[in-house]
């Protein structure tokens, strides 16, 4: 087992529920990543737009600051950076596009051997909120409808099946609403690895009702480019 993903595992057993502060490179804010490492337990970094070359100066300035894993969360194949500590090896099975079934992976996956950095395999589920995402737009796919719960807890379960070590339920960055608790619950009573849950999640209720659902990650980027003081309010949730 890969030791950034071994960690993983060893704290979700120890602590039950990790929380993912996602940085966008594009909206970099030093006071958020100092801030987030005193409560987080690891950072993402990426977005769907990104030009080459910022997210390796995000990622260098995070290491700046906390010495907290560093998790590439890519939105697209030329996003990464070999100073982080791992990087989320996405596939988007909710949607039909081979480009990000595939596509992107054969493009990325001998620049992230070269290196060295560690691919965690991830299935990426995305459920349709009240807006089209900025995912839904790039990658040209459809994401499941919230009210088909059924196809995506069949879909996590074809992920697992497939390899998968991660099995992440997005809402989109800034939805209004989070995965349903249902649905949330449904896919983790159906798989065995970790569970990771983002979009929607901007105050202390969203993330305890998330957390009560089943997530073993809960991943929040958006809200605290609104609102820094929602890391003080999720302290006694992940400390």
């Amino acid at each position: 087992m890969s030791q950034i993903y071994a960690a993983i595992v060893k704290k979700i057993k120890k602590k039950s529920c990790l929380l993912a502060v996602l940085i966008d490179p594009e909206k970099f804010n030093e006071q958020v990543v100092t801030e987030a490492s005193f409560i987080a337990d690891m950072f993402f970094v990426g977005g769907s737009t990104l030009k080459k070359g910022e997210i390796n100066h995000a990622v260098k300035q995070i290491k700046k600051i906390t010495s907290l894993p560093v998790v590439i969360f890519p939105g697209d194949s030329h996003q990464i950076d070999g100073n982080a500590d791992a990087i989320l090896f996405l596939s988007l099975i909710s949607g039909r596009n081979p480009d990000y079934l595939i596509g992107k992976q054969v493009e990325s996956a001998h620049i992230i051997k070269q290196k060295k950095l560690e691919a965690i395999p991830t299935g990426y589920i995305l459920v349709e909120g009240e807006r089209k995402s900025t995912t839904e737009k790039v990658s040209k796919t459809k994401p499941i409808a919230a009210k088909e719960i059924d196809m995506v807890v069949k879909t996590a379960i074809a992920g697992e099946m497939l390899g998968k070590k991660l099995i992440y339920l997005e809402a989109g960055s800034g939805a209004k609403s989070t995965i349903p608790k249902n649905m949330i619950k449904k896919v983790k009573r159906n798989i065995s690895i970790p569970l990771i849950v983002g979009g929607g999640i901007d105050s202390k209720e969203k993330a305890k009702k998330v957390k009560e659902a089943g997530a073993d990650i809960i991943v929040i980027g958006n809200a605290l480019e609104k609102n820094i003081h929602l890391l003080q309010e999720l302290k006694d949730l992940f400390t």
